[in-house]
């Protein structure tokens, strides 16, 4: 048994709130082994001491099998020790832990917050896992300028302004956005495109904008506006209704019909927003509602996001790895991820009693830095829209385990025609993009049970290829992608896995030439074991809606143009058309942007618009003499030489 130190979490919300413990052990072998999971369990419990804090369990490649958080680190891991009192699952975790990471924190409370954070990073296979990686949107009103503009955000919200979300998907942002443009007439444009205007854009002229670039509206008028924004998205929508409808009716009195018309199409878009809510959420205030869903070991989480009494979307959640759990227990690991990167509102309404209500409030205050209540609502408008969102829950699941029978089918039917022992639980597909041979990109798109896993997704900048040969490409791409994958898993570990490193089935786009490059890089590499099949137009080019699907062994096969199979197949094939197409569009992009004076070291993007615009193009700005150089602004005599020999390495 050798001793080793703990790994660092990677900066969880302050190091100075966590201490690490040299409190890691590791036990040879890689097979389940109770008796070693136990010894190592037990070795690492005497080291510890009754604090708060989280434990990583880990197997004998050190990959984390469980994260887990507790009062007292001794009690709890204690706890793992008497197998005979744990369920089956969780005798199989011990049977493979070979050793622990012990982290310990100031609270218990803490200790929630990092142990989301470190679910967050290792999905580990005991955990319930919230399987949604995407950030939610938020509307955002700057106030960085004299004229703030209204835009959509995603990310770290460091930008000055006000942050109104999160919305659902960003198809509720943009809708929502239009119609506030229509409403209070913010500009959307860049700093940059507003700086630059000298007479009123398009959005002016479709009445979504004031133009405040040209003068249209004064500073005054427009912080009005902006003002009324704020109020409305606060919630206060019927004042600001009023307002507008008291000025529609002065303006008619005053038998200025323009000023009145443009009034009304403004309080027309303040009631397509409150018209267009699905869900009756008025006097609620700022609320996050979530209903949970149970049938047949499947869980679904139904959540709907209230501000302002304003319903700014709902979306549905399928956490995994939750067989034999309570479903309050579910419940709290999946708030405890959920909000580990969203600000919780102020309310947190639910449709049960959790088993650590005060704690999860605790945390998520800490976390938000104002008070956070979760509540279980037994009467009024919240019990009804819990009602409802519980009703929306039982639905989303039915449809989710629908398409995943569905899909579950369509594995197997594909299984069996493209002769694979078991359904394919990773499958990679390629395709390369170029013009002409310049910008040339391969991509690799990656699908699973449970659809396109897009964090998982690939491109490789073409290196050594000509720029001309197909097969040479694909044969680059394969000979990177699975040298890496040697490298880092060369036992294959993780095959069969939906995040592994190796596939059970590679999908090529092409014939057999593209067919035969693969082929013969894998086995240059030593890989005979990796199912490859090409996917190529038929014989009328795809016309007809038929794939001609080629095998190593030289058989070719097809399939009916209403067979449920070409249609999945066709999807991936699109898939990787998209990506492909993307990344390469994304290259030349950069490539027609770039300028001569990016490969001069030392010359950032001040310097290289100072120069262009001094000399006019790169091209005289290589021609200028050292004295030319010397004049232009911004720079001196140091980076005048460094240019000019740059272009003139002989002086």
């Amino acid at each position: 048994m050798s001793r080793t130190e703990a790994g660092t979490p990677p900066n969880p919300k302050g190091q100075d709130r966590f201490l690490e413990e040299k409190a890691s052990f590791t036990v040879r072998g890689s097979q389940p082994d109770i008796e070693a999971g136990i010894a190592a369990i037990r070795e690492v419990q005497r080291t510890l001491k009754p604090k708060p804090g989280v434990y990583r369990m880990q197997d004998a490649r050190g990959d984390v099998l469980y994260v887990g958080k507790a009062r007292a680190l001794k009690n709890r891991v204690a706890n793992y020790i008497q197998v005979d009192r744990l369920p089956l699952r969780l005798k199989r975790m011990v049977s493979q832990t070979r050793s622990m990471t012990i982290v310990t924190t100031a609270s218990e409370a803490d200790a929630l917050l990092l142990e989301a954070q470190l679910i967050k990073r290792f999905r580990p296979p005991y955990n319930v896992l919230l399987r949604d990686d995407k950030s939610f949107p938020f509307i955002l009103l700057r106030s960085d300028h004299d004229f703030p503009r209204i835009t959509k955000h995603r990310g770290a919200r460091r930008a000055k302004g006000n942050y109104y979300g999160p919305f659902a998907s960003a198809g509720s942002v943009n809708t929502t956005i239009n119609a506030l443009q229509k409403l209070f007439l913010l500009r959307s444009c860049t700093d940059s495109f507003f700086s630059r205007r000298d007479r009123p854009c398009l959005l002016y002229q479709i009445k979504r904008c004031s133009a405040p670039c040209v003068g249209r509206i004064d500073p005054v008028g427009y912080a009005e506006l902006v003002g009324e924004a704020k109020d409305f998205l606060a919630g206060k929508s019927s004042a600001v209704q009023a307002k507008i409808e008291a000025q529609m009716a002065g303006a008619a009195a005053a038998l200025d019909f323009e000023r009145a018309a443009m009034l009304r199409d403004r309080l027309r878009a303040a009631t397509f927003i409150q018209g267009s809510q699905a869900v009756n959420a008025a006097g609620v205030g700022d609320a996050d509602v979530f209903a949970l869903a149970s049938r047949g070991g499947h869980v679904g989480v139904q959540a709907f996001f209230i501000r302002g009494g304003q319903n700014w979307g709902h979306r549905a959640f399928f956490p995994r790895h939750t067989e034999g759990l309570d479903e309050a227990e579910v419940m709290s690991a999946f708030l405890a991820q959920f909000y580990e990167e969203v600000p919780p509102a102020k309310t947190i309404l639910v449709d049960r009693e959790l088993p650590e209500r005060a704690l999860l409030e605790e945390a998520l205050s800490a976390s938000a830095g104002r008070a956070v209540a979760i509540s279980v609502p037994q009467r009024g408008d919240r019990r009804r829209l819990l009602e409802q969102a519980s009703r929306n829950a039982v639905e989303a699941l039915e449809r989710r385990m629908a398409e995943t029978s569905t899909q579950a089918a369509t594995l197997r039917e594909t299984a069996e025609f493209l002769d694979l022992p078991d359904i394919p639980q990773r499958i990679e597909v390629y395709d390369n993009s170029h013009i002409q041979g310049t910008n040339s990109v391969g991509a690799m798109i990656v699908a699973g049970p449970e659809g396109f896993l897009k964090n998982q997704y690939r491109k490789f900048n073409i290196r050594k290829a000509q720029t001309d040969d197909d097969f040479g490409m694909m044969r680059e791409v394969m000979e990177r992608r699975f040298s890496r994958a040697l490298k880092d898993d060369p036992d294959r570990a993780t095959q069969g896995k939906g995040d592994g490193m190796w596939p059970d089935l590679v999908l090529v786009d092409g014939g057999k030439g593209q067919l035969s490059s693969v082929m013969d890089t894998l086995e240059e590499l030593g890989i005979e074991d990796v199912t490859v099949v090409g996917v190529a137009k038929g014989p009328h080019h795809g016309r007809d809606g038929r794939e001609v699907f080629h095998f190593p062994d030289g058989r070719e096969k097809t399939l009916p143009t209403n067979s449920p199979v070409l249609f999945y197949l066709q999807r991936l094939r699109d898939e990787v058309h998209r990506f492909a197409i993307g990344a390469h569009r994304a290259k030349r992009s950069r490539a027609i942007s770039a300028s001569p004076l990016d490969e001069i070291p030392g010359i950032g993007p001040a310097r290289k618009r100072a120069l262009l615009l001094h000399f006019g193009t790169a091209g005289k700005v290589r021609a200028a003499a050292l004295e030319d150089l010397r004049r232009a602004p911004g720079v001196s005599d140091s980076v005048a030489r460094q240019i000019y020999d740059f272009y003139h390495p002989a002086g």
